[in-house]
């Protein structure tokens, strides 16, 4: 699984980093971006591009997100 450790990247370069990442993405493959904030822009997008994510919060404000293409869908 690739990691995205986006916490010291100023936006919009995670979002930038993401999409570029899932352009290449293999079928099967997960993204793993970290933030210090919820990225709530880019759930709109990888939606909208065929992507599903499960999003988890921690106690310390970091948000793990992991990315993989929706089931059935490209």
């Amino acid at each position: 699984m690739e990691v995205i450790d986006g916490r010291e990247m100023e936006p919009p370069e995670p979002f930038e980093r993401v999409m570029e990442a899932i352009s290449v993405l293999q079928p099967g493959g997960r993204i793993m971006l970290i933030l210090n904030r919820e990225p709530l822009p880019l759930y709109r997008a990888l939606k909208l591009n065929g992507f599903q994510y499960q999003a988890t919060s921690f106690p310390d404000g970091r948000f793990e997100i992991v990315i993989s293409q929706e089931q059935g869908g490209g």
